[in-house]
């Protein structure tokens, strides 16, 4: 089974491409919902994060106020890599499990959909690696405008990434989605061309 890792930066339009390979049929492994998933399959990471960060991030229900945490921890990349420290593995274990269900079912290709692969070395099990590549300008006001964040907390999601350029040193696709939806199509096209290949 080919393995290929799909990132961007934040706002480059990593789901846009996503989508477009699904619609392909190409088996996905998606990060971000995994990551979302696990807080409830796992309830000791919430039980670890009240422990490590306090109860100012739970309602007084109990229920976890993602976003208000999302925007503490970008703010505070210290704070963010304490918090990938608790979910990181139990993020792994879920991704490889997958892989190996798809592995079992014979499938020749599928496609992890993760925004953070090459800062947690997950690039480093991939056959392959697509980056989906944006301007800084468009990556920030698409950001600000899907998330409904202001500038400053647009700028520290973006600047708690690896920056694109160094992530190009990792990629062996780069769709540049800068410009028109018809253009990312037809790069995409180009590329299921020849990861068909290996199907």
């Amino acid at each position: 089974m080919i393995k290929v890792g799909l990132t961007g930066g934040i706002g480059t339009g990593k789901s846009t491409v996503s989508k477009m390979l699904l619609e392909s049929g190409f088996c996905i492994i998606d990060a971000d919902k995994i990551a979302k998933d696990v807080l409830s399959k796992y309830p000791e990471i919430l039980l670890r994060v009240k422990d490590d960060f306090g109860d100012g991030f739970f309602d007084w229900r109990g229920e976890f106020r993602r976003k208000e945490f999302g925007n503490h921890i970008f703010r505070f990349p210290k704070q963010r890599v304490k918090y990938e420290n608790i979910i990181m593995p139990y993020i792994i274990k879920e991704i490889n499990e997958q892989f190996e269900a798809y592995n079992k079912k014979g499938v020749g290709i599928v496609i992890l959909d993760a925004p953070t692969l090459i800062e947690n070395n997950m690039n480093e099990e991939m056959d392959f690696v697509i980056l989906v590549w944006s301007d800084s300008s468009a990556q920030l006001s698409r950001l600000k405008l899907r998330d409904k964040l202001s500038q400053s907390e647009a700028l520290n999601r973006i600047n708690a990434q690896l920056p694109l350029e160094r992530k190009k040193e990792y990629a062996n696709f780069i769709i540049d989605n800068s410009a028109s939806l018809v253009k990312t199509k037809e790069q995409v096209d180009d590329m299921i061309e020849i990861l068909s290949l290996y199907k």
